[in-house]
């Protein structure tokens, strides 16, 4: 199938539904995810389309919506487990660290259930009920420290109760996710009050870890809440485009996308070894 074909298809599909996953076009044409990518990038680039995580929407779809969280949790699973295994790789027992909301900072806490002693500080509900409980050999749980606030559709607590909270904090890394990436907006969020929140929980860690995975690049939502250069870290997969690549280099401090997640997952286990 020639390529203007495609993108004509991609395009019907769009127009009729309102929105299109990557995912279902995959399966619908039978081409693989970074085909289908390049497409919705030629479609955005004439303004036939607009780039949202996971898809695409039609011109002029608000961008203050806000997915709910069991809707983003089914969207880039092996890429987002791929990312918290590499992050996990940076917590050490006995440290205190925070984790914002979204479904990637989710998929590090599924990694940190064995790391013993961790004080947590979030403002996400699924990560708090992850960490509910006792745990371990000897029965003793982690300190959680939940910031309080108003919840978003992304299960996340934010507003002047959160950010009053998390200013009188201190952990070692943050970990923070984000609806998007781009070199020059930043990273953003369609909720004005995370957006807010994110600053006060940036503001406050030693060290900013993003996890973000390749289809958020480019996306730019309603509120940026910090640029590239705030990053100390940003791990991301190996489909990320070089060119994404390059850009982020040379802004962020530190990069990890790829090839550098397989030996970061390793380093734990030949640690513990």
């Amino acid at each position: 199938m020639l390529a203007r074909h495609r993108q004509s298809l991609i395009l019907q599909a769009v127009r009729s539904d309102g929105s299109a996953r990557v995912s279902d076009l995959v399966q619908r044409l039978g081409v693989s995810d970074m085909t289908i990518r390049r497409d919705l990038e030629v479609l955005a680039r004439d303004g036939l389309v607009e780039k949202v995580h996971g898809g695409a929407v039609l011109p002029g779809t608000p961008t203050g919506h806000e997915p709910g969280f069991e809707t983003k949790l089914i969207l880039e699973q092996p890429e987002k487990t791929a990312i918290a295994r590499a992050a996990a790789n940076l917590v050490t027992p006995g440290t205190a660290i925070a984790l914002t909301g979204g479904t990637t900072t989710f998929a590090l806490a599924q990694c940190l259930l064995d790391v013993p002693g961790l004080t947590i500080v979030t403002n996400s509900l699924p990560v708090t009920n992850l960490f509910s409980g006792t745990r371990g050999l000897d029965g003793t749980a982690d300190s959680v420290v939940l910031t309080g606030g108003v919840r978003t559709p992304s299960d996340a607590l934010v507003g002047p109760v959160a950010d009053l909270t998390i200013r009188s904090l201190h952990f070692d890394l943050l970990f923070l996710g984000c609806y998007g990436f781009d070199a020059e907006a930043g990273l953003t969020t369609p909720n004005l009050a995370e957006a807010e929140t994110n600053r006060t929980f940036i503001r406050v860690a030693r060290r900013v870890v993003v996890l973000a995975d390749h289809t958020k690049w480019g996306l730019v939502s309603l509120s940026s809440f910090a640029r590239l250069s705030e990053v100390d870290m940003l791990i991301t997969d190996d489909m990320l485009p070089a060119d994404a690549r390059d850009q982020l280099s040379a802004q962020v401090g530190e990069l990890v996308a790829g090839e550098s997640l397989s030996g970061r997952s390793g380093m734990r286990a030949a640690q513990a070894s």
